[in-house]
């Protein structure tokens, strides 16, 4: 059951590809819907059930087993995890006034476009206009990472864990903020293609 990886991968990258661009100006109400959709939207959901499949394929943590019990286990922590993060975020972005939504460059060329990705995950804009430093995304994700490790079984709770699996989250937003980025375009090709 190898082949639940690339499922995984794709489910967690196009998870959350769209949002960013459907709502509202920035507001709290819009921190809200953002959050609310990235934590348990359909696409939320179905991302997480991939990828409890592939650590219910690996094992991990070896301590909740197999079965229908072990991904119980395994989905019932991502649902807790997820939760953390985005009110994690909800609670930074709207105090720090930091807009969580991804903006496309949506034109120019690819390096262009792909610095914007890099430069999104990392940096944000505020509510006001100007670019800070996404510290509802770093916060969240390392935040969130640390929270939800203290119910992994002992050898699995480390620091090293939290920064592993914070740094993971991050790269995870990056992709899906790749797929925010190409993702208008190869649908707009896909539906205008001639048999």
């Amino acid at each position: 059951m190898r082949h639940l990886l690339p499922i995984a991968f794709v489910s967690c990258v196009f998870a959350a590809s769209g949002i960013s661009q459907t709502l509202e100006p920035s507001g709290w109400r819009t921190k809200l819907e953002f959050h609310a959709l990235n934590a348990y939207g359909p696409q939320a959901i179905v991302g997480m059930a991939a990828y409890d499949g592939f650590l219910q394929e690996i094992n991990f943590p070896k301590e909740w087993g197999q079965g229908a019990e072990g991904y119980g286990k395994r989905f019932g922590s991502s649902l807790a995890y997820t939760g953390i993060r985005n009110t994690l975020g909800l609670g930074l972005d709207t105090v720090l006034r930091q807009d969580p939504r991804y903006q496309r460059a949506g034109d120019g060329g690819l390096w262009h476009r792909m610095k914007q990705v890099f430069r999104g995950t990392i940096l944000t804009r505020t509510d006001s206009g100007k670019e800070t430093l996404a510290t509802w995304r770093l916060g969240s994700a390392y935040g969130a990472a640390f929270i939800s490790n203290q119910w992994y079984p002992e050898r699995d709770n480390t620091v090293k864990l939290g920064l592993v699996e914070g740094s993971t989250q991050i790269g995870f937003d990056m992709l899906v903020n790749l797929s925010s980025e190409f993702w208008p375009d190869v649908k707009k090709k896909l539906l205008h293609r001639k048999p």
